[in-house]
């Protein structure tokens, strides 16, 4: 097992690697039908003309069960550039879907966003300050009121996902973790088959964001 990589090149060099390697549907994060993000996306109220932004979505089905639910504007954030090239070449040049090719870890948001969904990101930010920054980045890219949907691991999670180190997270954890501006509406467990059937636990949250007192920066 490695370390984290340190730097956004050796990120992407890392998740690009993995998608060339298993292809979009070997990774063990692959699924058919992203049934648990569009219950909770559903479950809060989420308008079709909503601005939805999928952190670390890589090459995830779920941009295309939004597109056919009718959701309008959708951007899919990834370090990995194959991962966002296998979207591309199964949606074309969508006016729906925005692809950007950003390590989160050094994004500046250019706009706020009615909604967050990240499953199985955070969870790879063991370093502190890679957390505080992405919480920073989260705050200042989501629109006061905003929703977030967030699954990691859970407590009996693996220790270790694609050769890295990974946190895990209780209900309660990733409740702390957000913070107290953040207040959780829905939480559930899924219990993730991979390609290969391993199960692995997850914890998912859908929280809204009720205090912009700590946003700084975009309009």
């Amino acid at each position: 097992m490695g370390e984290a990589p340190g730097t956004g090149t050796q990120r992407a060099q890392h998740w690009d690697a993995a998608y060339e390697m298993r292809g979009a549907t070997g990774v063990s994060w692959f699924q058919p039908a992203a049934t648990v993000s569009v219950e909770l996306i559903e479950r809060l109220g989420t308008a079709k003309d909503a601005s939805l932004i999928d952190i670390g979505g890589g090459a995830s089905l779920l941009v295309d069960t939004l597109i056919g639910r009718g959701f309008s504007d959708l951007t899919v954030l990834d370090v990995s550039r194959s991962a966002l090239n296998a979207v591309r070449e199964r949606l074309g040049h969508t006016k729906s879907v925005a692809l950007l090719h950003e390590d989160l870890l050094a994004w500046k948001p250019e706009r706020r966003f009615d909604l967050w969904h990240d499953r199985a990101m955070f969870h790879f930010l063991g370093e502190g300050n890679d957390r505080e920054n992405y919480l920073r980045t989260l705050r200042s890219a989501l629109r006061p009121g905003g929703a977030l949907v967030m699954a990691t691991f859970a407590s009996d999670g693996p220790k270790y996902c694609s050769g890295l180190p990974v946190a895990r997270y209780s209900f309660v954890d990733l409740a702390e973790t957000l913070g107290s501006d953040f207040v959780v509406v829905e939480q559930l467990r899924e219990e993730h088959s991979t390609p290969t059937g391993a199960i692995q636990p997850f914890t998912w949250i859908a929280a809204r964001l009720v205090s912009s007192a700590s946003q700084e920066g975009t309009p």
